[in-house]
Order: structure tokens, then sequence, then C-alpha cells
């Protein structure tokens, strides 16, 4: 089938799964999405003759799926993932965002990157070491960042004879290390990414494995009751004025639904001001709509002239969130220059922008380990630690276990622009 056909079978309505590849260097995670991408038909025959012809080049035996997603240079020669590489492909039951995130210790940042918005994550072991410390750490920032589902693949079951005991064992050490975690949904597939053994089509080298293949689980997964349906909340990320002859009286606030349930009719409180009013309507682009949730982005119309710009939020009147300007976050630090003590950022909190100062570093945590260091005040590239922080105008948060969306922010160096930290409101 090829990629235009196969997309002419996928409507457009069908929802989307985000997620990432995590675990230790060499565990086969490009190699996985790559053979993901190939069984599931979804690239061009010619990337195939491609990637076949480089791998006979470098005297490979078999066809090097890692180079699909392994797009730099320096990834192609070392053999590994630098950068987060982002994939999409579909199948008729859903659409998915693939996140291949690097599994070397000083790329800890990217792997937060590509996280942040999974909805599930594939955490890859290799069958001969076992659970190592990188695949803890990974599965602990997957708990920090409450991904709701876990999936560890064993990978490389060929490599052990497909023994039924290998797989047992890595399963029980991690279960004894996840009880730790605040991880609710964890699954275990063992699988070849080489072979394709259980990655789309069931292995029969593996009888004694009764549980889903990976893309089966993928298909089929439910993700609808991962976002939060009860705390409505609308970050306004435009206003929407046509200016023309045609639209003359337009005004719609668009963004995306952050959470909860917005039904045209609703009474609804506008931040910051505290006005009420009603929704008079909610559009998309393919017209108008009863209702809107999350994650779906739309422009909503009120019935009373108020003003609203970029930044401010439309809640429910008796469901509103907290309104602070101290707030403590979780941080996962991506600079080489380390945090500054009662340094200034600028911070991004949805669609609103203020600026802040670093009060105090709370601890530093070992993510090997949990251990909080709460003597250590210099926080360095990958490293995760709490602080607290106090921003230059309200913003209006929820924990980040109650909102992912609502309860995330960046920071940003003033001097350069770079984006030096993603926090999680507690």
């Amino acid at each position: 089938m090829t990629k235009k056909n196969q997309a002419d079978t996928v409507d457009s309505s069908i929802e989307i799964l985000r997620f990432t590849t995590a675990g230790s260097v060499d565990d086969g995670k490009s190699t996985l999405i790559g053979r993901l991408l190939y069984d599931s038909k979804s690239i061009f025959q010619d990337q195939y003759e491609a990637i076949e012809e480089v791998s006979k080049r470098r005297g490979e035996e078999e066809v090097n799926f890692a180079l699909l997603t392994d797009g730099l240079k320096a990834e192609r020669e070392q053999g590994i993932t630098i950068d987060v590489a982002y994939r999409y492909f579909s199948t008729p039951q859903r659409k998915f965002i693939i996140a291949d995130t690097p599994g070397h210790i000083q790329y800890t940042r990217n792997m937060v990157t590509g996280a942040s918005t999974a909805n599930v994550a594939l955490v890859l072991v290799d069958a001969r070491q076992g659970v190592l410390e990188q695949t803890r750490r990974h599965a602990i920032i997957a708990s920090l960042l409450q991904i709701p589902h876990l999936v560890i693949c064993i990978n490389k079951m060929d490599l052990v004879d497909y023994s039924e005991e290998v797989y047992k064992s890595i399963q029980n050490d991690f279960e004894n290390f996840a009880g730790k975690l605040d991880v609710h949904d964890v699954s275990f597939i063992p699988i070849s990414a080489l072979r394709g053994d259980n990655v789309v089509d069931r292995s029969d080298k593996m009888p004694w494995f009764q549980g889903a293949t990976l893309l089966y689980y993928l298909e089929n997964v439910h993700i609808a009751s991962d976002y939060n349906f009860i705390d409505c909340r609308f970050p306004v990320q435009y206003v929407i004025r046509p200016y023309s002859d045609e639209y003359h009286d337009y005004r719609g606030y668009a963004g995306r639904v952050a959470g909860g349930i917005y039904k045209k009719g609703d009474e609804v409180m506008l931040l910051p001001s505290g006005f009420t009013t009603r929704i008079k309507k909610i559009e998309t682009y393919n017209g108008e709509l009863e209702e809107a949730f999350p994650p779906m982005s739309v422009t909503m119309h009120i019935e009373d002239d108020f003003d609203i710009s970029r930044g401010d939020m439309i809640v429910r009147v008796n469901n509103v969130p907290r309104q602070e300007q101290d707030i403590d976050l979780m941080i996962c630090w991506f600079h080489e220059k380390p945090l500054q003590e009662r340094g200034k950022y600028i911070l991004r909190h949805t669609t609103k922008e203020a600026r802040c100062i670093i009060r105090e570093v709370r601890y530093r945590m070992d993510v090997n380990t949990l251990h909080r260091d709460v003597d250590s005040r210099l926080i360095n590239m990958n490293d995760i630690a709490r602080i607290s922080i106090r921003s230059t105008l309200p913003l209006f948060v929820d924990a980040y276990n109650k909102n992912r969306i609502t309860g995330s922010v960046i920071l940003i160096d003033e001097g350069t622009n770079e984006t030096v930290a993603a926090g999680m409101v507690i």
C-alpha cells in the first residue's frame, strides 16, 4: 500500500496517539521505530531501498531500520540518537506521533522534551542487560512527567533464544522498582525489533507470551480519559478580527482547550478580569460545534463585549485555577550554564508570558535513587530539582498532576532567548 492510498483510508477525525521511546544506549529504540514504520507500510519503497543500500555499503547483514529516524550526520556515523526525532504514521485505527529520544545521560533534557506531551512511553530494555541505571532514570522521568501509560519493551529477545525465564526475570526486577513510582498503567511486551517479533505481527518464537503485539497495544490503548474533562481551562491564544465588510462584527477567541468540556450557552468567567458571560458559539475551520473538549483547537465567541487578549483564560464560574505569583516547580535544567539562584528569566505558561526570579533552590533530585539532595544548590544541565519562583504577573495554574497543560511552564534566558528549563507546578 502506498502512503497516499493509506492516508486515504484514515479518517481525519481519528484520535492522535503521541508516544515516546526511551532506554539505554543501543537498546534498539530507533530500530524499533523503523520496524514499526516498515511493517505498518508507512514508508515509501524508495526510502526502504535507500536504507537497504546504505546498510549493504556499511557491511551490515540486516537492513538497518534505525537509519529511518537518525537524521543527523553525527547520529548515522556513531549509530546513536542525539536529538529528538519526530516521525508520523497512521493506521486505519489511529494516527501516531513518535518522539525518538536519546539514550545517553547527557541528553536527558531531550528525553524530557519528547516525553512532555506523550500519552505513552515505550521504555526499551536489552534482554541481555536487564534493568539498567538509565532504564530507571527514564522510568522516573516518565513518572515525573505523569505519562499515563508505560510499556516496557524487552528487546533483543532473539539474542537470548526467546527465553521466557529472561523475560520474567526482567519483568520482576522492573515491577519491584516501579513500586516506588507514581505509575498506574505498566505493560510488558517481549520483542525483537530487528526481526520484527511482536512488533506488528505476533511472533511464533514466543508461544508462551499471550499478550498483545506492540502495534495492537498502541492502536487500542484507551487515552480519552487521560485528559482532564472536569476543570474547564481555555487559554486564549489569538483574537480573530478580520476587519472586512463580510465579517464586520466578527470577534473570536482562538486557542486549544486545555481541560473540561465547553458547550454553547455555558456560563463562563474571564480571567484575569473576573467578568462573567456566556458562550455564544464555538467554531472550527469545518464549521460550528455544539461542544469542545481537549485537545481540540477551536474559536469561541462570547455574548458580551469584554476586553480579552492573548494570555487570558476562559474558565467555569465555580471552578477556577489557582492565581499565584509565588510558585513551586519541579524543573529539568536544559542549559550548559547552571541555574542562577536569584537569577531572572522569562517565563511562559500556556499562552501567557511574564518575567520571574528564582527565589530558592529547595533540593536537587538524584534520579537514580529518588534521593533529595538538600545540600546541593548547584543545578547543572540535565539535573532535576525543586525550586520556588516569583513571577511579575499572576499566573492561573493547576498542579501538574491535575492538568499537564496549565501545570507546566518553561523558563527562557533573557539574553539569548534560549529555553533553559521545563517546569511542572507542584
